[in-house]
């Protein structure tokens, strides 16, 4: 069973511009079913066969879509999130990254107040992809594989690096979520963990974090005492010093807190397998399987 999206998902992109467009070519291409795209301006006017509405409101009275994915630059994707929210999407996909970080919590709050049942990934993120049913997001599809390891990552990158050590040992993924760098995201990985531990598909999950904030650690006090499936995890950015970034705008320690250290021993007391090195997650969630 895919997690969150699969092959019944109809999407809308928001922001069909050129960064749209491209990524839109390569969803279509991996089997999405774009059905709308929106862009302030271009109302009535289509790409590749996609209808283009000025707005999320005026593309809902003509078409059916039940997720979307935000292509909006910064200043104005949070207000997108909520628009999409606002015209029916249940699940919404914020790939812009650099969103002020205080739009996002003005829009997560309203979101959980007004629309308790719609799923925001990201921002600052890769996407969601259920292997061989549907992509949103930039992922390369062609890594993926349909299998039983879900992968949550916090890393873009990483995200890759995870689903290709899986698929080379021909293990393949049942759903793979990049949740974002920023500091406010709309799901971490104590939202997403109990969807994986009731998807029957799903034996195992690859979570891989990074320094900054306590969502390693709140994932492992859930996983302590309600997740029943073998985790491996890596924690990226041990050897950053305090108070420098590192990469993400969410990967940074301060007061002493989020180091990398406190989220592995909070990880390997909850009996996760916690790899030192990146390249040794695909192996460790092999031989737990």
């Amino acid at each position: 069973m895919s997690i969150l999206v699969n092959e019944e998902t109809r999407l809308l992109v928001q922001g069909l511009g050129k960064v749209g467009q491209f990524y839109s070519d390569l969803m279509i291409e991996y089997g999405t079913r774009i059905v709308a795209g929106t862009r302030p301006g271009k109302g009535g006017t289509e790409y590749a066969g996609i209808p283009i509405f000025n707005d999320a409101h005026e593309a809902r009275a003509e078409v059916d879509f039940n997720a979307s994915v935000v292509f909006v630059p910064a200043a104005a994707a949070a207000a997108a999130v909520r628009e999409g929210a606002e015209a029916g999407a249940k699940v919404i996909v914020a790939i812009t990254e650099g969103i002020p970080a205080l739009d996002m919590v003005r829009v997560k709050t309203e979101l959980r107040e007004r629309f308790p049942d719609v799923t925001v990934i990201g921002p600052n993120c890769p996407g969601i992809i259920s292997p061989e049913a549907c992509k949103i997001g930039i992922m390369p599809g062609y890594i993926h594989k349909r299998g039983p390891v879900g992968i949550i990552s916090r890393s873009g990158t990483l995200t890759y690096e995870g689903v290709h050590q899986c698929t080379v040992r021909g293990i393949g993924q049942s759903t793979c979520i990049g949740i974002g760098g920023d500091p406010v995201v709309g799901m971490t990985f104590k939202d997403l963990l109990p969807l994986f531990e009731q998807d029957p598909e799903t034996q195992g999950v690859i979570m891989i974090g990074e320094i900054g904030g306590s969502a390693e650690e709140e994932a492992a006090a859930y996983i302590r005492d309600s997740f029943r499936k073998p985790v491996v995890a890596f924690v990226a950015g041990k050897n950053a010093p305090p108070g420098k970034r590192m990469g993400h705008a969410g990967a940074i320690i301060a007061g002493g807190k989020g180091t990398a250290a406190e989220k592995v021993r909070a990880l390997e007391e909850a009996g996760v397998t916690v790899v030192e090195n990146p390249a040794e997650m695909g192996a460790a969630m092999q031989a737990l399987l």
